[in-house]
């Protein structure tokens, strides 16, 4: 199953990339990754993809700490609703439960074990993949935002008591130890951070219990990431439709596979990729043709249409009337339970 992750941990790639001599476009083809999901942060790609355009960026910069550069530039805001829960919590301890608890919303394959002693609590970072273990520039990444994530609930002068990392250690062990603040142990069991169990209990200055319960509820009811070909696929297609590029070609490209990949696997579901953009569509035009000031023309290209006059068709086809009738409230009339479908039909 390809897991997925928000686009906005690549805000600041392309800030990054150029600073080691890396033409950003170039390395996000060469990666496979969408160029759209730069300017979009909330677009679904896939962690292969990601995890692929980190080393290639390694490799071909000569800069061993590609991850942490990216981690450094990071912060809350790129975990999106993630980084508001975690922001608003009243302690430390507290702000951390919550990340774990709600990571997954951000990055299908990422989770946190947070174990506590009575001196000490250790945050130990998993991430799931093909390998036995994630890429280096990827766990960098993702521990090293974790590092910058408590740092600023602290401020600038907190650091960790230990980093674990199970990879080798690297030329320049010196960058390792000046970023993260303390000793860091390669060759380790696990991909991990300590910190004092006395940390757990600072205050957030920032905080607002009424804006946590309130965000935790919307979380809450988002928090069902979908776990199927089915379920990815239409995540991806409602992400594209919304920006008027949505070819089978473009969803297999977000999800680091082939069309044909995505078509065998919709089959096994029962469903298609025709059928999922014929749902999706359905449900954006009508809130695309609720607005009498859009021209027809450019919602039709919007949802792949090849002319206005095709999407005519389909809208008759799937609601029964014409999107004339439709904008001036004349519907027909609901069909009974067991009559067949007009797209069925």
């Amino acid at each position: 199953m390809t897991d997925l992750v928000r686009s906005a941990g690549l805000s600041y790639y392309p800030d990054v990339a150029r600073s080691v001599g890396l033409d950003p476009k170039q390395m996000m083809r060469k990666a496979r990754l969408p160029l759209v999901c730069l300017d979009k942060p909330d677009t679904p790609i896939a962690v292969a993809g990601l995890r692929r355009l980190l080393e290639l960026s390694a490799a071909a910069s000569g800069a061993e700490d590609f991850g942490l550069r990216l981690a450094e530039r990071g912060g809350l805001t790129n975990f999106g609703a993630v980084g508001l829960i975690v922001r608003e919590q009243a302690t430390v301890g507290e702000a951390i439960e919550a990340f774990s608890r709600f990571i997954h919303i951000h990055h299908d394959g990422m989770r946190l074990d947070v174990t506590r002693s009575k001196q000490t609590v250790t945050i130990t970072l998993h991430l799931r993949g093909r390998r036995p273990t994630a890429p280096r520039q990827a766990i960098d990444m993702a521990l090293g935002s974790i590092d910058r994530i408590i740092q600023s609930l602290f401020g600038h002068d907190w650091r960790p008591q230990e980093v674990h990392l199970h990879y080798p250690p690297p030329k320049d062990r010196k960058r390792y130890r000046e970023f993260y603040g303390c000793r860091v142990t390669f060759n380790a069991e696990d991909d991990a951070i300590l910190l004092s169990a006395h940390d757990m209990e600072r205050r957030i200055p920032s905080a607002h219990p009424l804006i946590a319960a309130y965000l935790r509820k919307r979380i809450e009811a988002i928090e069902s990431r979908p776990a199927s070909w089915e379920g990815k696929v239409d995540e991806v297609v409602r992400t594209l439709l919304a920006t008027g590029d949505c070819t089978v070609e473009r969803v297999a490209e977000h999800l680091a596979c082939t069309r044909r990949t995505i078509h065998r696997h919709l089959a096994t579901s029962g469903t298609s990729f025709s059928a999922i953009l014929d749902a999706q569509r359905a449900d954006l035009v009508i809130q695309l043709i609720d607005d009498p000031g859009r021209p027809l023309a450019d919602i039709a290209v919007q949802l792949g249409f090849s002319a206005q006059s095709a999407m005519a068709r389909w809208f008759r086809g799937r609601f029964g009337c014409t999107i004339t009738d439709w904008r001036k409230g004349v519907r027909p009339p609901a069909p009974p339970a067991d009559a067949p479908s007009a797209t069925a039909a």
